[in-house]
């Protein structure tokens, strides 16, 4: 008998409530996967990489992997959470901490200004993904 399982790629499951977008992401970054990171984005949202450098598409994929490289996880907490329709403005404090792959502690924290929208679907997503906020 010849078996009919087709391997689905993996998937998170996406909300359609945006204050709980930023734990959805931390999910994503926490299984270490990063296409599941990238399913929490609209295919044309962008990754401000470090202040004053957008990042979309393969280069925001790389980004975002360098960090999951860390093998370290992401806390965030929601600060702050404004929607006007299907737009809604994200205020997320954040931190990694802990060894990274070399032994050396690593501790990177940021208060995120981000930008979701509501898909068709009703689910939410990224489509400007700025950790370091106001940084300069």
């Amino acid at each position: 008998m010849t078996s009919d399982v087709v391997a689905h790629p993996p998937s998170i499951a996406l909300t359609n409530d945006p204050s709980q977008h930023p734990l959805v992401f931390a999910r994503a970054f926490n299984s270490g996967n990063s296409d599941l990171v990238e399913q929490v984005y609209e295919p044309a949202g962008i990754l401000v990489s470090s202040p004053g450098q957008p990042t979309t598409g393969d280069s925001r994929a790389l980004a975002n992997k360098a960090l999951l490289d860390l093998g370290l996880p992401i806390d965030v907490r929601p600060r702050h959470i404004y929607v006007a329709e299907d737009i809604a403005l994200l205020i997320v404090d954040w931190t990694i901490d802990g060894p990274g792959p070399d032994g050396q502690q690593v501790h990177i924290e940021g208060t995120a200004t981000d930008v979701a929208r509501r898909g068709n679907d009703g689910l939410w997503r990224y489509i400007i993904d700025n950790p370091f906020g106001t940084a300069v």
